[in-house]
């Protein structure tokens, strides 16, 4: 399994008032830039999803590519571009997706994900508190034409009723000392952000 992963961040904020999400300031950093500290030593390669005009993110030093799909359609068209990004440029087999607005994932998401797809399932996801969050996955290459065509022929957008159709394993994570998955969609969020970036630098 060789390995490269996207951060998501192609969707419109608009419960943050929107722009970017992951460029708001925590703990003196882009939220991007924790995302970036966590997920880019899990894989071989990192790109970032993101529409619109890719210098603002010149900074981080990351390949970015845009969705294929028209319109915003969701997490499932930002991983479509990953999957496509890794076919072109890496020698990847599977792409592990990250939220773009989740500072503080599990420094080992991937491993964890990846000993859970060897078991034979198709693909595999997160999950904390009882609750998936699908949008922290391991794809496999393999599946990216099944997945195009679920976009742009049958207009699926839900993560999980594409997932629904594949043998998908759901990786449980602590939620203490705090959810790992926590993510900031709202203004008020990035207050808790703070609050939690101190527990966050210990684990």
């Amino acid at each position: 399994m060789r390995l490269a992963g996207i951060v998501l961040a192609g969707g419109q904020s608009r419960r943050m008032g929107g722009g970017d999400k992951c460029l708001r300031p925590l703990a003196g950093r882009p939220i991007l830039a924790h995302i970036i500290a966590r997920a880019g030593p899990q894989v071989a390669a990192l790109a970032l999803n993101a529409n619109g005009d890719p210098a603002r993110f010149a900074a981080f030093g990351l390949p970015v590519v845009a969705d294929s799909v028209a319109d915003f359609p969701g997490p499932l068209a930002g991983i479509l571009a990953g999957l496509d990004w890794a076919a072109r440029l890496t020698n990847a087999t599977h792409v592990a997706s990250f939220a773009g607005d989740a500072p503080f994932l599990p420094r080992d998401l991937v491993a964890r994900l990846a000993a859970a797809l060897a078991q034979g399932c198709d693909l595999a996801c997160a999950a904390s508190a009882g609750r998936a969050h699908p949008v922290f996955g391991l794809w496999p290459l393999a599946l990216r034409e099944e997945l195009r065509r679920a976009l742009a022929v049958e207009g699926i957008r839900k993560v999980d009723r594409w997932t629904a159709r594949f043998r998908l394993a759901t990786v449980e994570f602590a939620a203490t000392p705090f959810d790992p998955f926590f993510n900031a969609n709202e203004p008020d969020d990035l207050a808790e952000a703070e609050r939690l970036a101190a527990l966050a630098a210990v684990n």
